[in-house]
């Protein structure tokens, strides 16, 4: 049985039938953390870009917006020399799936309600020695009254252009050591699924060295869960700032550099055909330059 198949069996066996205060207290302090992590992490990366240059203040610009059927949520893009390109999202939003989508939302079958809060990272960096990284977490309520379900979903990934061991042992440990202080089950199938899901068909590789991936999770204790999503989060940041000063000071050429556009190729492909949050964004009227936030700036194919 697939780690999808018993995290799935998992949620449909528990149903959410906590009172409207609590559950609302739950939304809050969930869209609330996602904007903490969100500024936590923006201000970590000005703090890199900014000291390579002098007398020179780069930040993220943020253009915030909000969805017809109910929410919205926040842009944070920022441009430099250590980052080419990278964004830090926050959405939360609420309604109703359309009738082809509902059907593959757990709880949202029979009348298709639904509210969702989450944050999403990407970052391509202007060094190829630098790993590009991505990660996300969300929590997501469908249906209602005593068919209600509530689960967390995210993970995270690295894409280094080069063979990196180094740093793929560094993000792995941290994720594994994490994931270890919660259940020892975790590490082993979030990072099958991982791989399992970052992975190009078409391509018959991966796209990265991977990391985590998990969805559908839903115990019989939120707060314990809850503490988990806020845990990847600030160790994927963590993770990734040694990473990128481990990285940040290594030479490249030319050559370098156009062996790292066309990786980048490689990200597009899978973000564009396979990726389930691309998919989510579009199919519940989420804003397309959010969605699509996760796309390099520059990029090249053979």
């Amino acid at each position: 049985m697939s780690a999808k198949v018993k995290m799935l069996k998992t949620l449909k066996a528990k149903e959410c039938l906590d009172d409207i205060k609590t559950l609302k207290n739950k939304k809050q302090f969930a869209s609330m953390w996602f904007r903490e992590l969100r500024d936590k992490i923006c201000k970590s990366f000005e703090e890199i870009e900014n000291k390579k240059i002098l007398n020179k203040q780069i930040t993220f610009n943020q253009k915030s917006w909000e969805r017809d059927g109910g929410g919205g949520g926040t842009i944070s893009i920022m441009h430099g020399d250590v980052f080419e390109k990278v964004g830090v999202n926050i959405s939360t939003v609420h309604g109703k799936f359309s009738k082809e989508f509902r059907q593959q939302i757990p709880g949202a079958e029979e009348n298709g309600l639904f509210w969702a809060s989450g944050i999403s990272v990407v970052s391509h960096m202007c060094n190829p020695h630098v790993p590009a990284a991505h990660m996300n977490t969300r929590m997501l309520i469908t249906g209602k009254g005593s068919k209600k379900k509530l689960w967390f979903g995210g993970g995270g990934d690295l894409t280094p252009t080069f063979n990196d061991i180094e740093s793929s042992n560094i993000f792995h440990k941290d994720l594994k050591s994490i994931c270890d202080k919660y259940d020892k089950s975790y590490y082993p199938t979030f990072k099958r699924w991982c791989d399992d899901y970052f992975y190009l068909p078409h391509r018959e590789e991966p796209r990265g060295v991977g990391g985590i991936f998990f969805d559908y999770l839903c115990n019989e204790d939120w707060e314990k869960d809850f503490s988990f999503i806020q845990s990847i989060g600030s160790t994927f940041l963590s993770s990734y700032l040694s990473i990128i000063k481990r990285r940040l000071s290594r030479k490249f050429n030319d050559k370098d550099r156009e062996t790292q556009l066309i990786k980048r190729g490689r990200y597009v492909e899978f973000n564009l055909l396979y990726d389930r949050g691309t998919i989510f964004g579009l199919k519940t009227g989420g804003n397309t330059e959010a969605v699509l936030m996760s796309l390099p700036p520059k990029v090249s194919w053979y």
